[in-house]
């Protein structure tokens, strides 16, 4: 049953029949999907994934879909092992967001201004600062430790010690694909950024240099997907991944943290143009592509969350929609049965390809009406119409996350 939008009492816990489970896994397999509404090919990812004799357990969220190795929206526990496929290419991706003290009516009638301004002060793609950020001059980015962060650079897998100028450029930009950049408005008339993004170009090639290293050790030559290759605790090459894995995860965070200081000083310039300094509330951070050492079942486990977010009892989190379809701030359950998990987004129906395919500019427009937002064919494949209905994968997890806001898009910045 989907939930309806804006309608608190569509999430009351008890409405859906989740979880399901799938048959005929060696591992527990707990889904809060259908499995006739996942792909085929997604369906196989989670048995391939369950079928792993180092796997404890596997937590389906109702975004799920197909990816590389391991399916997004995917929650994988697995004792003395990880795959770096189930924590996926752009670790530590997530999400920040912060309320404003503006109101909707203190936005002005055409958000075009504010949004190319955005887009001057933070660069998108594959594009980096012409000369890095540097965040110690930056009081209003809340991380210190900088000089560390960076020494550790030296530290990392060989195969990327000649990207170190290109990741301190890349350090608080947005980057292309579902990344965005927002401004939204709340069913309180309150005005929020939001933004998503991860590890940049850094930590892909973190992640693909450490799956070609699992890739080679023999415990893994008879895996049912070679994408699912894994290390194994007290290795050398185990060790080496997790130190890659913990940077690339603290570079995540930090972009978040610089991108954000970035575009709150845009925005505030540009109230304060008009006569409206703007307050800052206190910042929701959630990583939702990363590995956690936890304790499930009465067992020590190795957590990855791919496409999924920690739902602890109190924690805050964000799940977006797509171009257009707005978001959620959310309050987790606490619930074992998913590993205190919830789903990081709406996640997608239909690939960028399919979508590209399908859908054209005009499409876009008509499906963005409203929202200040790019609208040419090289986001096409970001439609809402690409991505799951929202309200429904809200309406999945009401026994996962309480909803605190839903936030509608007026402003969207894309790569």
């Amino acid at each position: 049953m989907a939930a309806r939008q804006g309608d608190p009492t569509a999430y009351a816990p008890g409405v859906n029949a989740f979880p399901t489970t799938l048959p005929g896994t060696r591992a527990e397999v707990k889904m809060w999907a259908h499995e006739q509404e996942i792909e085929p090919a997604a369906a196989q990812q989670l048995r391939n994934i369950a079928a792993l004799p180092w796997v404890v357990g596997v937590r389906v969220m109702p975004d799920v879909h197909l990816g590389k190795g391991a399916t997004v929206g995917s929650v994988i526990a697995m004792h003395a092992a990880i795959a770096p496929a189930a924590v996926g290419v752009d670790i530590g991706c997530g999400m920040a967001a912060v309320r404003t003290d503006l109101r909707s009516i203190d936005l002005p009638d055409d958000l075009h201004t504010l949004r190319v301004a955005i887009e001057r002060a933070v660069p998108v793609g594959f594009a980096g600062h012409q000369h890095p950020v540097d965040p110690i001059r930056m009081p209003d980015v809340p991380l210190g430790g900088w000089d560390g962060f960076w020494t550790g650079f030296g530290s990392l897998d060989t195969r990327v010690q000649d990207q170190e100028r290109k990741a301190r450029q890349q350090l608080g930009t947005l980057g292309g694909g579902n990344h965005f950049i927002e401004l939204c408005v709340d069913d309180e008339d309150g005005v929020w950024v939001m933004l998503h993004s991860g590890s940049r170009g850094i930590g892909n090639l973190l992640a693909q240099a450490h799956m070609e290293t699992a890739k080679s050790l023999p415990h893994n030559a008879d895996l049912p997907d070679r994408d699912l290759a894994v290390f194994l605790d007290g290795t050398p090459e185990m060790a080496a991944y997790r130190r890659d894995l913990e940077w690339a995860q603290d570079y995540a965070l930090r972009n978040r943290a610089v991108m954000l200081a970035l575009v709150q000083r845009v925005v505030g310039e540009h109230f304060a143009g008009a006569g409206r300094p703007v307050g800052w509330g206190e910042t929701v951070q959630c990583h939702h592509n990363y590995v956690a050492q936890e304790r499930h079942d009465g067992l020590d486990v190795l957590v990855t969350r791919k496409g999924a977010i920690r739902a602890g009892s109190g924690d805050l989190g964000l799940i977006p929609g797509s171009m257009g379809t707005g978001s959620y701030v959310v309050r987790g359950l606490g619930n074992e049965a998913s590993y205190c998990s919830a789903s990081h987004g709406a996640g997608r129906r239909m690939s960028r390809n399919q979508a590209r395919k399908r859908f054209t500019e005009a499409d876009l427009a008509a499906q963005t009406a409203g929202v200040e937002c790019r609208k040419d064919a090289g986001v096409v494949d970001e439609i809402p119409a690409a991505y799951k209905d929202l309200d429904a994968v809200i309406g999945a997890q009401a026994d996962l996350v309480e909803v605190v806001a839903r936030l509608r898009t007026v402003l969207c910045v894309k790569g």
